[in-house]
């Protein structure tokens, strides 16, 4: 059905195209259809059959365009990312945090996240980070 009213939608637009490249302008002679004195229809005629037949195919744009944006929006997924996502429980831990009073923990499921980075990185103890000397390399002069 989509494909059938694209199919109208785009014959309507070049037809609409070619009968507004048709018309006189009202500037100059910058019109195709406009002048000259062998044309099979006077100006008067061939303008009120240009200017019905654009608005009929305006008229027709704008059926197909809102046909369109109907059938695009019931045919549509969900409207939100959101909507999109599973929700699965967290896992729930059974140690206990001792973050509260009464024993029963921080109110998380698990360890967080700056829990796992300390356990990945050591936290220093306040000596110098610099490496421990090697006692066997040999010691360089400082003068």
């Amino acid at each position: 059905m989509e494909t059938v009213i694209i199919v109208i939608h785009l014959m309507v637009i070049v037809a609409l195209i070619a009968v507004v490249l048709l018309q006189r302008s009202e500037g100059g002679a910058l019109g195709i259809g406009g002048g000259g004195g062998g044309n099979f229809m006077s100006t008067r005629g061939q303008t009120n059959v240009l200017t019905r037949t654009t608005a009929i195919l305006a008229a027709a744009f704008f059926a197909t365009s809102i046909a369109l944006t109907i059938l695009s929006r019931y045919q549509a997924g969900p409207a939100s990312i959101l909507d999109n996502v599973e929700s699965t429980p967290a896992p729930i831990s059974t140690e206990d945090t001792g973050g509260g009073s009464d024993g029963s923990g921080s109110g998380t499921s698990g360890p967080g996240i700056l829990d796992e980075l300390q356990a990945i990185t050591p936290v220093p103890t306040g000596e110098s980070d610099a490496p421990a000397a090697d006692p066997a390399s040999p010691q360089v002069p400082t003068d």
